[in-house]
């Protein structure tokens, strides 16, 4: 399996932006995005981009691209059950967002902390189509491999 783990910048210029998946578990009332989602999965990821990269965003099945410090009321909508189909349209908005907020440029860093339903859709092609770099440390592991990665990582900033 390759290491996806180098967290290394490959520019001086370059960004590291983590992109952390929403979870199911949420809190009962409106919250800021970041504090919403209540789930050791969420907490792990979002501790380790937090403190590997230089800024973050929320993936949200029902909002597309979240800041998160935007309020958000808690919602039960999840790509699990959507077609494959509506993934696509999912990732097309979020590519659309991306380049909007985020504005990336050639060889800034993706870190992509969610599961494949939020990735394989079109996201990460599209992101590696404007010369982003993709990097998914926990490519291929299940949801307790993930824990415990999230666990002993320190997630420390190149």
């Amino acid at each position: 399996m390759p290491d996806n783990t180098s967290r290394q910048k490959t520019t001086p210029s370059s960004r590291r932006i983590g992109l952390v998946g929403c979870v199911k578990k949420k809190l009962p009332q409106p919250q800021s995005a970041k504090n919403l989602y209540r789930s050791t999965l969420f907490t792990g990821r979002r501790s380790f981009v937090e403190q590997s990269c230089d800024e973050w965003w929320i993936l949200s099945a029902e909002h597309g691209l979240v800041d998160p410090e935007d309020l958000l009321a808690p919602y039960d909508f999840t790509l699990n059950d959507a077609t494959k189909n509506e993934r696509r349209q999912w990732a097309t908005r979020v590519v659309a967002a991306i380049v909007q907020k985020i504005q990336p440029e050639r060889d800034d860093i993706f870190e992509i902390h969610a599961g494949a339903n939020y990735r394989d859709f079109g996201l990460t092609d599209a992101l590696e189509n404007l010369g982003c770099i993709i990097e998914n440390p926990t490519k291929g592991m299940g949801i307790g491999k993930q824990l415990q990665f999230y666990q002993n990582s320190s997630g420390t900033k190149s």
